[in-house]
């Protein structure tokens, strides 16, 4: 859980949401104003126009010298994803990423949302008014059916409520957040009072391209680059520019992260499914894009690779079995390896972590040694690293061992390109 601060906060904005939803029934124009009014002088982020205009003055800066802790849509174990409040409480809680998926509205505003349809985390179903707009659309190759984002405006979505996606977590949150667009997003990072990095996702853009139409004949992904390079994002893996502003791109289609490539330097992830899955835009098998010969050829274009974690170390009746030696190939081709998605429940751990999220991070740090982690519950992950592995004073001294050997590590790269 977090503080006693951001919980007060978080039930002050829900307060302040009930009491003014109240008033707004009356003719009264006073509403509006109390609502603003509370807001600026409690919440936990004051109002500010985009882009971002706060100041921290010299913040501390994003850790290198241990693996990322990414906070998977927020901290979405405790409060609905992708939601404000969701990346908040993740960057109280020390996450060094905040992580998001962005899909597209029908008048073409990004929006920090995961599912192609509105069905399953928003209150959708409540919205009489939008009734007839249940869809049939063909996802992935997957004949799908329900309120999808494309069919929306943004003002439209606007008017939706998320609500948490897990029945067996906390509910009280639920109806309080709306959905947040990509520029929403940017700002809570570049307003923390630390450096956070953000790690968006281009997601479904084969989906999104046939559905939203942008001027000029312009595509998502120029979409996507295009917003990033408005606030000030650029720059090579641990660059000066990058590590100001850390930001890693990914995504499960390699047409785009081909394509985006030639539009920015910002580092990119490749994310890969189960083993069942093919890649959703050039239809190929787990076992080809694991291979050295992609792995040496997909390397031109990424910095590292985002599997599911239970295709590095197989599962068998909630057993691990032995470790695939994806993670060592990986390294062997200078890439970093994210895995997702470490989740705190017992249902999500298996038995030989004896219901313990810290023996998994173990495991998965100390044995396996992943470079970055997707996690649900970015406290818990946080707290184990700090208990573990704590940063050094000189953790943000320019020169400090580990900053030199970045510096070194730069170097090579350049004379290697």
């Amino acid at each position: 859980m977090g503080t006693p601060e951001t919980d007060s906060s978080l039930m002050l904005v829900s307060f302040v949401y009930f009491v003014t939803n109240e008033m707004a029934g009356s003719d009264s124009g006073f509403a509006p104003i109390l609502f603003l009014s509370l807001v600026v002088a409690c919440a936990a982020r004051p109002l500010y126009p985009l882009p971002s205009k706060v100041s921290h003055g010299n913040r501390l800066p994003l850790q290198t010298s241990r693996p990322y802790n990414i906070a998977h849509r927020g901290s979405n174990g405790e409060i609905p994803e992708e939601t404000s409040a969701a990346y908040m409480r993740a960057i109280e809680e020390g996450a060094d990423f905040i992580e998001t998926d962005i899909l597209s509205s029908k008048d073409g505003v990004l929006i920090c949302f995961h599912d192609a349809t509105l069905d399953d985390t928003t209150d959708i179903a409540d919205h009489k008014e939008f009734a007839n707009r249940k869809r049939t659309y063909d996802v992935q190759g997957v004949n799908t059916t329900g309120f999808f984002t494309v069919d929306f405006t943004l003002k439209e979505l606007k008017l939706l409520r998320v609500k948490q996606r897990c029945s067996f977590r906390d509910q009280q949150y639920n109806g309080k957040f709306p959905i947040i667009t990509f520029e929403e997003f940017i700002s809570i990072a570049l307003d923390a009072p630390r450096i956070v990095g953000i790690y968006p996702e281009i997601k479904y853009p084969i989906f999104i391209n046939q559905h939203v139409k942008w001027p000029g004949g312009k595509l998502f992904e120029d979409k996507f680059v295009g917003i990033l390079k408005k606030y000030g994002y650029k720059g090579s893996y641990l660059s000066e520019p990058w590590l100001k502003q850390p930001l890693f791109i990914q995504s499960f289609a390699p047409t785009s992260l081909v394509y985006i490539s030639n539009l920015t330097d910002s580092p990119k992830i490749f994310l890969i499914d189960d083993i069942t899955m093919p890649t959703q835009d050039t239809n190929q098998s787990y076992w080809e894009i694991t291979s050295d010969a992609y792995l040496d050829y997909i390397k031109d274009y990424v910095v590292g690779i985002g599997p599911w974690k239970d295709t590095i170390v197989p599962v068998l009746e909630n057993y691990l079995q032995t470790p695939t030696d994806l993670v060592a190939r990986a390294h062997s081709h200078d890439l970093q390896v994210h895995p997702y998605t470490y989740r705190n429940e017992n249902k999500f751990l298996h038995f030989d972590f004896h219901q313990d999220p810290y023996t998994e991070y173990d495991y998965w740090i100390n044995k396996i040694g992943v470079d970055g982690l997707f996690t649900d519950f970015t406290g818990s992950l946080h707290n184990f690293q700090e208990w573990t592995s704590p940063l050094s004073k000189d953790d943000g001294d320019d020169n400090s061992p580990s900053k030199l050997l970045h510096k070194i590590a730069l170097l090579v790269s350049s004379y290697k390109n």
